[in-house]
């Protein structure tokens, strides 16, 4: 998809990589609630779409199959703790985020970041579905949650929360420490 999309919109399907570029200062605030809604919008359609062709199925169960929403506890494909999920969603969230803006970085060589994103969500997945189902994206958590009902709703605050913040620190991270100011940057930071 960022390849297909990353020129027109940024490829933004995730508001934790939009609240982790604004806090790097790449993307404006007065655009992100339109991103996220967006975002939102499309997780739930997109949800809706896979309960459809799963629910095609005899004996389809949506409470049982639970459509891949995110959990902790008895609900986490591996029993792990509302603390080791809460971790992993952040420092996973951090992690691809500082992927993303090292890879978009006008220093990182053009045409290859969509490559770097995508071997990086890979490697989350592998990490963080035993663990979480992994999120890592607060819409991608949202629209299961609204199929499924009942546990994933009230699960769902840790994956907007660690998710988010997540990102926060990524962006603040990689525009304070990794990143090389401009003169034109350091200009428009000290008026």
């Amino acid at each position: 998809m960022a390849y297909a999309i990353g020129h027109i919109s940024g490829c933004h399907l995730n508001p934790a990589v939009s609240v982790g570029l604004w806090a790097a200062k790449r993307f404006p605030g007065s655009e992100l609630f339109v991103y996220i809604g967006s975002q939102v919008f499309g997780a739930i359609l997109a949800a809706g779409i896979l309960y459809l062709i799963a629910s095609g199925k005899p004996g389809f169960d949506v409470i049982g199959s639970g459509l891949a929403a995110n959990g902790y506890g008895e609900h986490s494909p591996g029993n792990f703790s509302l603390v080791a999920c809460f971790l992993a969603e952040l420092v996973l969230t951090f992690m691809f985020l500082v992927i993303i803006l090292g890879a978009t970085d006008r220093r990182a060589p053009q045409g290859f970041a969509p490559i770097a994103i995508g071997l990086a969500l890979t490697l989350i997945h592998l990490i963080s579905i035993p663990v979480t189902n992994t999120s890592v994206n607060p819409a991608r958590s949202l629209g299961p949650a609204v199929f499924v009902g009942g546990w994933a709703l009230q699960q769902l605050w840790l994956f907007w929360v660690a998710p988010l913040l997540g990102g926060l620190l990524a962006g603040f991270f990689y525009s304070q420490v990794l990143e090389v100011p401009t003169p034109e940057r350091q200009f428009s930071e000290v008026s």
